[in-house]
């Protein structure tokens, strides 16, 4: 016999959810923001040594292109920038930048007075107390106060030896030691060969070449002849 379709079955009672638990509900939350935590624990320290990688890696290329300049410069003014070579660049060209005689900034004003920097971009390095530099060479910004990451050493020759370090980030200004904070323990160094490398900071905040203290006076590649430093201004 067919079913009548007038007739409606019979009907299912309804399933009933129960609701979650206040506590339940908290619960979740809890340990949703836990996990949170904890990925953001474990990846944060990778993040930031990357980060002062990719720094390092920004002052390494910048230290090469501060040596090409240098040694442009030496090579059409007879010497790496000093204070005896200020009067050279006034006369050699119509710049009216501040040719001081103090900090690094100070001496390679001259790169740009000179027109064979062309930017300020390649002596920026990211330790404490700098900042992007703005791009301008008029007379009174160039190379301002933090824009200049690299210190500068005096004296050197074509003749000194070939391991002398001419410019080197991140040091202290002020002192003869590096912060291992910077660069992941490293620092930059441009030596008077043209080589740029990394070399490791100890505890003491020194760095070591041929396992001496490079800023030793009485190391070899001074030559007898205290360091004369010229920290950026920063």
């Amino acid at each position: 016999m067919k079913p009548n379709p007038s007739e409606t079955p019979e009907s299912t009672p309804p399933v009933i959810v129960p609701k979650p638990s206040p506590f339940r509900s908290v619960l979740i939350w809890v340990c949703g923001v836990l996990v949170l935590l904890l990925l953001a624990a474990l990846t944060t320290p990778m993040t930031l040594r990357c980060r002062k990688k990719a720094d390092q890696t920004e002052a390494v290329n910048n230290a090469r292109q501060i040596g090409m300049t240098l040694f442009e410069f030496e090579t059409e003014y007879g010497k790496f920038p000093d204070a005896s070579t200020i009067a050279a660049v006034r006369k050699a060209t119509d710049s009216h930048l501040i040719f001081g005689q103090k900090s690094s900034n100070d001496f390679f004003r001259q790169l740009i007075g000179c027109e064979i920097a062309q930017s300020e971009a390649m002596f920026y390095a990211k330790i404490t107390g700098t900042h992007k530099p703005d791009g301008i060479l008029s007379d009174a910004k160039a190379l301002q106060k933090g824009e200049c990451g690299f210190t500068y050493f005096l004296g050197a020759t074509e003749k000194s030896n070939p391991s002398r370090p001419l410019v080197v980030t991140a040091m202290i200004p002020g002192t003869d030691r590096f912060d291992p904070k910077r660069f992941d323990g490293k620092a930059v160094v441009l030596r008077l060969d043209n080589s740029v490398s990394s070399q490791p900071i100890d505890k003491d905040g020194h760095i070591l070449i041929d396992g001496r203290n490079m800023m030793d006076p009485q190391h070899p590649i001074w030559e007898g002849k205290p360091p004369m430093i010229a920290w950026p201004d920063l």
